[in-house]
């Protein structure tokens, strides 16, 4: 899934093509938004807030989209052949020199001004790839999800928006932090320098081609364990693993020698 630093990427492509441009065509597969005579209307803006992207339109109405797993924006110059068929399109919003094609998203609406200030927006905590970022803000709502396993709590969006699956195990490895351990558990110091390092990471990415959380001079690879199951931990050797925790179950990859402790197997003593 995309996280904080794709969706601030995406926002402002979308925003440079779109920004002070009338809509000079909208289709959708959504009857409501087909439906809403939205050509004529200015984009003022295009933003990420968090895993989200809003299209603001004039009249105070913004098109929200979540990719989640599945969903892409495109930019094309008028007239351009799309790269993918347009039964996939869920949101095509034309301008005079540009089309932005929003595929397979999951989660496409149109929300009044009233229902922009309601919705989900307003439950996101503070958002690390933002501009501005308040993280006291964002301790205070992690620590009030005490009860929940470490890994589970970081990528709650309500808490602080932006991280996912691969900022989340890459922080907990490179802070050397139990990704099973609860919340409670972690002492206000430790969960200062979460805070933190999910802002950094965020921040630095945010205009990197691709996401770096690892820098390396011998160009071994990019990220210490995302992706890396049955791999050598780049620290310790032991080979890294990957488990699946919270609701919607998630990915999270960890080292279980420098994370948990833990021997490889092969090393256990035998019973």
């Amino acid at each position: 899934m995309p996280e904080g630093d794709t969706l601030f990427k995406i926002a402002r492509t979308l925003h440079a093509v779109l920004a002070g441009k009338a809509l000079t065509r909208v289709r959708s597969t959504l009857p409501r938004i087909a439906a809403a005579d939205l050509v004529g209307h200015l984009i003022p803006k295009v933003e990420a807030r968090g895993k989200n992207l809003l299209v603001h339109l004039d009249d105070g109405r913004a098109l929200w989209t979540h990719l989640k797993m599945s969903g892409s924006w495109h930019v094309y110059r008028a007239g351009e052949k799309w790269q993918r068929p347009e039964r996939q399109m869920r949101l095509a919003l034309d301008v005079h020199d540009f089309c932005a094609v929003c595929f397979n998203a999951p989660l496409v609406e149109l929300l009044s001004a009233m229902g922009l200030r309601e919705e989900r927006m307003l439950q996101l905590g503070p958002d690390g790839s933002a501009a501005e970022f308040d993280a006291d803000e964002a301790f205070r709502r992690l620590r009030a999800l005490s009860d929940l396993e470490l890994g589970e709590a970081l990528v709650r969006q309500h808490a602080l928006a932006g991280l996912g699956n691969v900022f989340k195990s890459e922080m907990l490895f490179m802070l050397r932090l139990d990704p099973f351990m609860k919340l409670a558990e972690v002492d206000d110091a430790r969960l200062t320098a979460l805070v933190a390092l999910g802002r950094k990471l965020l921040l630095d990415n945010r205009y990197s081609p691709t996401r770096i959380t690892r820098r390396s001079l011998q160009g071994e690879g990019s990220r210490w364990v995302y992706g890396r199951q049955g791999e050598p931990c780049r620290k310790c050797g032991v080979p890294i693993e990957m488990q699946r925790q919270g609701q919607p179950l998630r990915s999270t990859y960890f080292c279980p020698a420098c994370q948990l402790g833990r021997l490889p197997a092969s090393d256990r003593p035998s019973r």
